[in-house]
């Protein structure tokens, strides 16, 4: 005889219309992707990087926060050359929100013509030179939230213009350093920002602030995408990169800035 005191067991098909006849079950929180590398590593692999280059600059030609942040807008499926031929005559007219907005959607387009999608990039530069006179007094923020409220800014192009232009410690993730972050399995990550969360966390603070121009720089000379130039590696004793071809470190050295003319 059943115990009345005992509890029956609902079945699952009046359990599914009891919670709802579309109830899924929940998903669980993915887990942040694990570096490969120990601490000890992550800092050694950072301490070489600022030996090779003690201060490591963008490549994008600027001369204020907002050249800065339009060049980064135009950089978006283009070379940092090729942006940089188009702007030095615009930023030499045009250095200021109020001066871009001067001079019209169809003049700056003549200026970044050569660029990808510069028809819609020049819609965009007049868009964000409007927005930063209406909502910030023509100048630019140094507040994500507020940076990616811009046309044509989104979360990258608001970290580099914090790092470089404010000095904080952001990680903006380009094709680049999401190669890297995969290829050396340094921050694995499906999407940029996976790659970003990683980075930021395992990167000591004293290296934070240059990282990821060193990153960059690295993916772009060294750790390149076709073949990565191992010799060339001062880190090619610690990448744990299935496709490394050497264990031998380069020397370490100080690299003199030549890349910015290449």
């Amino acid at each position: 005889m059943p115990n009345p005191k005992q509890k029956t067991a609902v079945p699952a098909s009046r359990q599914a219309t009891r919670d709802g006849a579309n109830a899924k079950p929940r998903p669980r929180p993915r887990r942040p992707a694990r570096t490969a590398y120990t601490r000890a590593e992550i800092a050694e692999i950072f301490r070489r990087f600022s030996v090779q280059r003690p201060e490591p600059k963008g490549e994008l030609e600027h001369v204020n926060s907002f050249t800065l942040l339009v060049a980064v807008v135009l950089s978006a499926q283009a070379t940092d050359a090729g942006v940089n031929k188009a702007t030095r005559a615009l930023f030499a007219v045009a250095d200021t929100p109020q001066k871009m907005l001067a001079l019209g959607e169809e003049e700056v387009g003549r200026h970044i013509r050569t660029i990808g999608l510069w028809r819609n990039k020049a819609k965009n530069v007049i868009a964000l030179s409007q927005a930063l006179i209406d909502r910030f007094g023509g100048e630019v923020p140094g507040d994500r939230d507020a940076l990616v409220t811009l046309p044509g800014v989104g979360r990258k192009t608001a970290n580099v213009v914090l790092n470089m232009s404010f000095g904080q410690p952001t990680m903006a993730v380009d094709t680049h350093i999401f190669r890297i972050g995969n290829r050396l399995k340094l921050a694995p990550g499906k999407t940029p920002e996976e790659v970003e969360a990683t980075l930021v966390r395992i990167i000591p603070d004293e290296y934070m602030r240059h990282a990821h121009h060193w990153l960059i720089l690295h993916g772009r000379y060294v750790c390149k995408a076709r073949k990565p130039d191992c010799p060339a590696c001062v880190i090619a004793d610690i990448c744990k990169a299935a496709e490394k071809t050497t264990d031998i470190p380069a020397p370490l050295v100080p690299i003199v800035p030549e890349e910015a003319a290449q």
